[in-house]
């Protein structure tokens, strides 16, 4: 879950003056942006509150989730937001919307993290995205994240996590090199999910994954974001960027970093 967290501040800076190189200060100013927690970690860190307090069997999570999003996205109402979501978060009647965005998959990571099994990591991820992410392709876009980390951190290589993903979502045809050139901000799962996917299985380090990401030139802090909830595990998170990343979040979101971890388990240390 923190390889997100990581993910979306690196890329923060990067979001609307993005990049086509891997050469930048991680962490560093760009453009005159600073790097921030964004709405990625915020939800994030929404939807691990709402699977820590929903009940063993889950019956609750979508209720859950829906209460804790709205409560932690009221509190930080400005830190990124999409225009759909922002009025959903303030609504008297809060509804689905139809979105097929890619906030629904960066946003996910916990549901990989408390599951038992793929089938409840994949129940947990269709109960946190339905409620407004409910486009079949917003579905599919935080399922195929979850099923990478899940396999993450269950073991499994790249190969077969690139299996399971060309098997069950998309074709993954396409090289970072391919993609880079011509690609540009995008914010829909189905244009931005795979990218950040292939991010993570072209990188030789947590920290070359958010690298690859960001160097797209697209929505970086969501594909950082992605591409570092499936790298965490599988490659574990440098201390040294854990505790700077930490260090950008208010104090009761550590708190919830910390409940979580407790419970579920972290990324493994790595040099």
């Amino acid at each position: 879950m923190l390889g997100a967290i990581i993910g979306d501040i690196a890329g923060s800076a990067f979001e609307f003056h993005g990049i086509k190189t891997k050469d930048f200060p991680l962490f560093g100013d760009h453009q005159g942006e600073k790097c921030r927690f964004t709405d990625d970690s915020a939800m994030t860190l929404a939807v691990a509150k709402a699977i820590l307090v929903s009940a063993p069997d889950g019956h609750d999570l979508a209720d859950c989730a829906e209460t804790w999003m709205r409560r932690i996205g009221q509190r930080y109402p400005d830190c990124g937001f999409g225009g759909r979501f922002h009025r959903w978060l303030f609504a008297e009647t809060p509804a689905p919307y139809g979105s097929y965005g890619n906030g629904s998959a960066m946003r996910v990571s916990p549901a990989a993290w408390a599951a038992g099994s793929l089938e409840e990591a994949l129940r947990l991820s269709d109960a946190v995205t339905a409620v407004t992410h409910d486009h079949p392709e917003g579905m599919k876009g935080a399922r195929a994240v979850t099923a990478c980390i899940y396999l993450a951190r269950t073991g499994a290589d790249k190969a077969a996590i690139r299996d399971h993903v060309r098997e069950h979502y998309y074709p993954l045809s396409r090289t970072l090199a391919e993609i880079r050139p011509g690609y540009r901000f995008e914010v829909s799962c189905q244009k931005s999910v795979p990218e950040a996917i292939q991010a993570f299985l072209e990188a030789e380090s947590f920290e070359d994954a958010l690298r690859n990401a960001i160097s797209l030139g697209g929505d970086s802090d969501t594909q950082a974001a992605i591409a570092g909830s499936i790298a965490g595990p599988y490659f574990g998170i440098p201390e040294r960027l854990r505790q700077r990343a930490l260090g950008f979040l208010p104090e009761e979101l550590q708190g919830i970093v910390s409940q979580f971890e407790a419970r579920f388990g972290a990324d493994k240390g790595a040099e």
